[in-house]
């Protein structure tokens, strides 16, 4: 039986594991934190419980995908239930719209705003699901090892479809005449870290995944699917040492043969999967001679600036997802990825999980999840002496909303920086996606699912490919694991 090192617990560790554990190999998982998961974490304190990462799960099917190849029923592991609403947006001028899983709640609220953009949302969508379904038979179902495959004659006029030179900011604005609108799906870039204004009219097919299959929730909280996953790996036999750092993938005649950890135990494999950050796996965990400095160049996707809240009363113009927009949207992410400085009119992000399971907070109040885009990290900005001043910032803003007396109704708060993302996660730079996906191309510059410098070396996570995001990361897992079966029949 065939050895595998996993290096990290997060999801695309996870799927790896559990799919090469039910095809017959002898798995272990190295985390260097304490629990599972990853970005994908949790917080409980006060009787309050936060989700720290995701907090939206999508493309439900790639999850049952996984429980069927293992050959388990996902319901069992996990109480999965739809949002009808979708996320609640607001603007500092009294606007608010709602967007719907009904999509006759979400053309009524589209009038609202403005009566022509009825019909381009459906136009858009109709093209949003042309994108999607393109993907999901090329980018999606193949990794960028295969990319010959990707460029056969039968897949040339798809690719030219949905791999846009156009802006994702440019699509949008030829097709709603609301500023408003636009800026709903502009946001969506900031699903992979990236800006509107930089990356490819590709990114359309998002609103799709939301719209066209579905929002959902995993009772009990987010982090119920690391722990699933857990448990289902558990079960095909699967080691997971916690408190288990890596410190070296060992590397003997352009082959991946194992990993020395940082106590210095030397652990042998036949392959190494590494779930650790894939920018600072080549960066820091093999040796210099395979580090391909083009991938050092990369531009990091965004951050995130992160307030856990436990608040001692109700805010009821709260839905499960909102979104508190800021007045100019080009220059927040100018801000962000020009001038590498946290936005000083950012938009706001609050997820009140309380709003739909009671068993997040207490009865009387809410647990508010706010999480802000921010810069990398870098020399313009020491979250240490910045944090405070920008904590106080937006709360400032979101009482300015509506949230009335938020900061006098906080017991309990924490605060997690990019700085923090980067030294938990050990992240390039405390990005959250890796890299991003600003320009043309970057589709095909995420780093491969396997490594083409060194053998039986694979990557899987958010910066690989086919990109971040929960069911985007279990497809990493997918497809590592289909190529490490298929050399391993050979």
């Amino acid at each position: 039986m065939k050895k595998i090192i996993v290096i990290g617990a997060g999801l695309g560790g996870l799927s790896a594991a559990c799919r090469l554990a039910k095809s017959g190999f002898d798995v272990l998982v190295l985390e260097k934190n304490e629990t599972v998961g990853g970005k994908v974490n949790s917080v409980e304190a006060g009787g309050y419980k936060f989700d720290t990462g995701a907090s939206l799960l999508t493309m439900r099917h790639v999850f049952e995908d996984l429980f069927n190849f293992c050959e388990r029923r996902i319901a069992d592991y996990l109480t999965i239930e739809p949002l009808e609403l979708i996320c609640r947006y607001f603007w500092s001028d009294g606007s608010r719209f709602d967007a719907s899983g009904d999509l006759r709640k979400t053309e009524n609220e589209i009038a609202k705003l403005e009566p022509r953009d009825v019909e381009n949302f459906r136009k858009y969508l109709a093209d949003a699901r042309c994108k999607y379904e393109i993907a999901e038979k090329t980018f999606l179902a193949h990794s960028l090892n295969d990319l010959p495959k990707l460029l056969r004659p039968k897949y040339l006029k798809d690719l030219l479809h949905i791999s846009s030179t156009k802006t994702l900011a440019a699509h949008n604005e030829n097709y709603f005449q609301s500023a408003k609108l636009r800026q709903v799906f502009n946001r969506f870039a900031t699903y992979n870290g990236s800006s509107p204004y930089k990356t490819p009219a590709t990114f359309a097919l998002v609103p799709f995944v939301e719209f066209g299959l579905g929002a959902w929730y995993a009772r009990g909280g987010i982090y119920e699917i690391p722990r699933a996953l857990e448990r289902l790996a558990k079960e095909f036999g699967v080691e997971i040492r916690t408190n288990c750092a890596v410190e070296k993938i060992v590397v003997e005649n352009k082959k991946a043969v194992g990993v020395q950890l940082e106590n210095g135990e030397a652990l042998k494999s036949d392959c190494v999967v590494a779930n650790s950050d894939a920018v600072e796996t080549c960066r820091n965990l093999i040796d210099q001679e395979f580090f391909n400095e083009k991938l050092d160049k990369r531009e990091p996707s965004s951050s995130g600036f992160v307030l856990l809240l436990g608040v001692k009363k109700k805010f009821p113009q709260l839905a499960h997802h909102n979104i508190f927009f800021s007045d100019d949207y080009r220059a927040e992410f100018d801000a962000l990825f020009r001038d590498l400085r946290p936005a000083e009119n950012p938009t706001v992000y609050v997820c009140a999980s309380s709003r739909t399971d009671a068993t997040q907070s207490p009865e009387t109040s809410e647990n508010l999840f706010v999480l802000l885009n921010a810069p990398h990290t870098n020399s313009k900005t020491d979250w240490k002496i910045e944090a405070k001043s920008y904590r106080d910032l937006i709360i400032k803003k979101l009482e300015s909303f509506g949230l009335e007396d938020l900061g006098e109704s906080i017991e309990f708060e924490q605060i997690i920086t990019p700085e923090d993302f980067e030294n938990k996660y050990r992240t390039n730079r405390g990005s959250i996606y890796g890299v991003s996906s600003n320009g043309i191309f970057s589709a095909f510059l995420r780093v491969p699912n396997r490594s083409r410098q060194i053998k039986n070396l694979y990557f899987v996570g958010g910066a690989t490919h086919p990109g971040g995001g929960m069911p985007l990361v279990l497809l990493s897992g997918k497809m590592a694991a289909e190529m490490i079966a298929k050399a391993a029949e050979k």
